[in-house]
């Protein structure tokens, strides 16, 4: 540390002195007098390093971005205001735990105190904000609760997206668009007119629940539909690890084309409290590491929190809507939004009883009831109460106060306990399942929510770990009319995981590393399997290079670059056409194929293609092998040359990040603003998600990574794409965007001996001084 440069400030609040060191990897360990005090240094650094960034999160949350973007952004805030949370404060903080609005509280007055010295020194105020005019507001403890929108959100979108197959096609061709599980029958609900589902009818949600965009989109940006985003996480007793001691793993999947990332990695350390692991830079505490008592990760457990409703509306007043067999009044308000360079706009917010009105038409208003609109309900911030737990009892009591997004919670601790439980606010549905969308006019009302032990999970389960990947993970015997939801994600990357770590002994910190870059592709193995049945010996250009391949899509691999080519661009669209020939005719079946799965669409369901893989016959399979793998031959040739040997599948897939605003700041060197490319292995489907759209760029997967050695915690390992700071000119910016490519972690360091060894930064923070009496 005698290297180390040397800062200080004076930190309003603040009960006694406290220092910030910041190792070589960004990471900085915050150390302070109290609790409290650590939540104060925690907000002043997550300005210090991410300002701009949380400053966008809450203008973004709060539908605050016409009064610095201009006028083009004024719906949007519209739609943000819609979905701001707009109960009791009283029993919004109270939902989370004793101490949560006093810990925002001092997050926030950190937060503020940075804000405060850009002021007075402008040197300290990032690029954009000098670059575009304006300054970075200040927040109010409330805007960390009351913001709902960043979350991850389910299912109003498949809702809406079975309404429309089924408004428009036959039934059987929802079975083809996407698997229900666990596997039930569709029932339309009474009284639904599928007919009256507009095309346009969550465009105000996604609005709301989506970032903007600036600028026109470049050859390097992800393209299509977004999409979907997971998580891996997993735990093994000590029975299955080399040091006897358990691990734990987590890999949560976001966007990966974000400059900066979405998490950001810290330590806080006072009396009785020393935390470290993966947060998100706008939220107190950390929701993804360990304490150095418990060890704690996350992964989305798909809990259908939401419905759209369907009114009829008064043909006399369209706000008033059918209910119980009256007419209802919406609630109605009436905000101001301020527009940079122009008038205020005027903004009408409509509520029926179940939620905000995202569409009306000519007799008819929709709204949207979220589980994620209730108090404590605001994405991550239950964290705050389980960050502190001590032991297996105070994490599971944490667990039933959780809310938002819901999750598969991951655990460990030194005695050897291992345990999964799910969390999140479950609505009870007494008379149907969630799957598409309900009349508002009474009849279809949720009956409270399911008590936390109403959930799965486990604690030291008899095979000695345990794992999760968004999939159908409910146990066999569990209540079927219990409607978590119908909707997971494939199962592919949980059954990988569950055939790597059945045969693990001796997992170290590192292995686990390399199996969350794991790219053998499960679909790729299964599908070539039945290939290699049906198509032995067949003159088929391309064949002998996909069956002489071990299914692993590594970047330098000829033949993954080759499968997934073929795959998604030609095996499955022509799989899916036959299929629906059978449903709609020959004659339609091209135009049903490109509208519930185009071709360059990887939403594409895994479970159906190898389906419809397995359920063709042999001559017939053969067939489609014979006419579809010489056109991905013929393809891949044109993109990366008629040389086979030079194929890769790392020349098509890259990872790129890139800052929002690129292209609003044509005075920061371009490579400021941008990482990348980076070859890229695995796909959507592979333990290391690598999520990809129709230019091959990678969309989604985890940039934010970690391994904890449970007990010996200095020799935990992470990683955080593509670096830790936020500022543009910091080094952390994109220093770990190379290493993260090539799978690599860096020492999560929890020891104050082996911090001080590796900290490039000190930072003294001094309470303000006392006024003279």
């Amino acid at each position: 540390m005698a290297d180390a440069t040397r800062t200080s400030h004076v930190l309003p609040g603040l009960t006694g002195p406290a220092e910030i060191l910041v190792d070589r990897w960004g990471v900085p360990h915050i150390y302070a007098a109290s609790t409290y005090d650590a939540f104060r240094v925690q907000g002043f650094n997550a300005a210090r390093d991410r300002l701009w960034q949380i400053d966008f999160w809450r203008r973004r949350g709060l539908g605050r971005l016409a009064e610095v973007f201009g006028a083009e952004h004024a719906e949007r805030d519209r739609a943000a205001r819609l979905f701001l949370y707009r109960g009791d404060m009283r029993a919004e903080w109270l939902a989370y735990g004793s101490d949560t609005k006093r810990a925002s509280t001092a997050f926030v007055e950190g937060v503020n105190a940075f804000v405060a010295l850009t002021r007075e020194d402008p040197d300290l105020l990032p690029a954009e904000f000098r670059a575009l005019g304006y300054e970075p507001a200040f927040w109010d403890p409330e805007d960390v609760a009351r913001i709902r929108s960043h979350g991850l959100f389910y299912n109003v979108r498949d809702e809406v997206a079975r309404a429309r197959t089924l408004r428009d096609l036959p039934a059987e061709v929802e079975e083809l668009r996407r698997r229900r599980e666990p596997a039930r029958p569709l029932e339309v609900p009474e009284g639904l007119d599928l007919a009256a589902i507009p095309d346009d009818v969550l465009r105000v949600y996604d609005l709301a629940t989506s970032a903007p965009v600036f600028g026109p989109p470049t050859e390097t940006d992800p393209q299509g539909d977004v999409l979907p985003e997971g998580s891996n996480n997993w735990v093994l007793a000590g029975s299955r690890t080399r040091s006897g001691r358990p691990l734990l793993a987590n890999d949560p999947h976001r966007a990966a084309a974000a400059l900066p990332g979405l998490r950001y990695i810290a330590h806080l350390s006072a009396p009785g409290f020393d935390v470290i692991g993966g947060g998100e830079p706008a939220l107190p505490g950390i929701s993804i590491g360990h304490n150095g008592r418990i060890a704690f990760g996350l992964t989305i457990f798909a809990i259908d929190q939401e419905d759209l409703y369907v009114y009829e509306t008064d043909p006399d007043d369209p706000t008033r809507y059918r209910y119980d067999g009256g007419w209802e009044s919406m609630r109605r308000l009436e905000e101001t939004i301020a527009v940079r360079d122009g008038d205020p706009v005027t903004a009408e917010l409509l509520f029926t009883r179940h939620g905000p009105v995202i569409h009306q038409d000519a007799g008819r208003a929709y709204a949207v009831r979220a589980a994620w609109l209730e108090p404590g309900m605001a994405p991550y911030l239950g964290s705050m109460d389980y960050m502190r737990a001590q032991n297996w009892d105070q994490f599971a009591a944490a667990m039933n106060r959780w809310g938002a997004p819901p999750e598969n919670q991951v655990y460990a601790d030194p005695s050897g306990t291992i345990a999964w439980q799910t969390g999140g606010l479950t609505p009870i549905r007494p008379n149907w399942d969630g799957t598409l969308p309900v009349p508002g006019d009474g009849r279809y009302e949720w009956a409270g929510f399911y008590d936390a032990d109403q959930l799965p999970g486990i604690v030291d389960p008899p095979q000695g770990f345990l794992a999760t990947a968004n999939e159908c993970n409910l146990p066999d015997d569990f209540p079927r009319d219990r409607h978590i939801t119908y909707d997971w994600y494939a199962p592919s990357r949980r059954n990988r995981l569950d055939e790597v770590l059945a045969e693990v002994t001796d997992a170290t910190p590192e292995s686990m590393v390399a199996l969350q870059s794991d790219f053998l592709s499960v679909p790729a193995r299964r599908i070539l399997e039945r290939v290699r049945g049906v198509s032995a010996g067949a003159d088929v250009d391309g064949l002998d290079l996909l069956l002489g391949w071990d299914a692993v899509l590594a970047p330098d691999s000829a033949a993954a670059a080759l499968f997934e080519v073929w795959y998604r661009r030609h095996l499955r669209p022509a799989l899916l056409r036959d299929a629906l020939s059978r449903v709609v005719g020959a004659g339609e079946a091209d135009a049903v194929t490109a509208r519930i799965s185009p071709a360059e669409d990887l939403l594409a369901d895994a479970r159906v293609d190898l389906d419809l893989v397995d359920g063709r016959p042999d001559d017939e399979l053969a067939a489609v092998v014979a006419a579809t793998l010489p056109a991905a031959v013929a393809e891949v040739s044109a993109l990366l040359g008629p040389d086979r040997a030079a194929w890769a599948w790392g020349s098509l897939h890259v990872a790129h990040a890139h800052h929002p605003l690129r292209h609003r700041l044509p005075g920061v060197a371009p490579e400021r603003l941008s990482a990348g490319p980076a070859p890229r292995g695995g796909s959507g489907d592979t333990v290391g998600n690598t999520a990809y759209g129709p230019n091959f760029v990678q969309s989604a997967g985890a940039t934010f990574r970690l391994v904890v050695d449970v007990g010996e915690w200095d020799a935990s390992l992470a990683m955080n794409a593509p670096g830790q700071s936020g500022r543009l000119d910091d080094p952390h910016l994109t220093d770990l965007f190379e290493p993260w490519s090539r799978g690599e972690a860096f020492p999560l360091l929890y020891s104050r001996a082996r911090i001080e060894a590796e900290a490039e930064h000190v930072i003294k923070l001094t309470p303000e001084k006392s006024s003279p009496s």
